[in-house]
């Protein structure tokens, strides 16, 4: 028996403005998702991103309820350029996406930048820098 790696799943709120948020980013999900329970986009390599409503996951857990406090996880998304992740940040921010941390230059060489989806769900942007590009911390 093997078990395969196959999908991430997140509970959302709103299907449209959750399906809305992930275009931005380039997932593609089928014309019509946003009025759906149940809304898949797959992604290169064959992983899936699925999104559930609330209600649907009740429909089968009757009991369930969305947990307190902040989140554990996060989608790291790679983007092709530093410049892309500020773009992202920019236009997601802009469109009323929470900004948790604002693009910068990490120490570990990566132009990183920290947001919330719709549904408060960790998202990572981030592109390698080139090593001209790289960030000195001061002290």
């Amino acid at each position: 028996m093997t078990a395969r790696f196959d999908a991430i799943g997140l509970i959302v709120s709103d299907m449209a403005a959750s399906v809305d948020f992930y275009r931005r980013l380039g997932f593609a999900f089928p014309t019509g998702s946003e009025g759906q329970p149940h809304a898949e986009a797959e992604l290169p390599g064959g992983i899936r991103l699925l999104l559930d409503t609330e209600e649907s996951i009740r429909s089968f857990t009757p009991g369930w309820r969305p947990p307190a406090g902040g989140g554990r996880h996060s989608l790291a998304l790679l983007c092709d350029t530093p410049a892309e992740v500020d773009a992202f940040y920019a236009e997601l921010t802009g469109a009323g996406s929470p900004g948790e941390r604002v693009p910068w230059d990490a120490p570990w060489g990566q132009r990183y930048a920290v947001l919330a989806d719709p549904d408060g769900h960790g998202v990572d942007l981030f592109a390698p820098l080139a090593a001209r590009d790289l960030a000195v911390p001061s002290e």
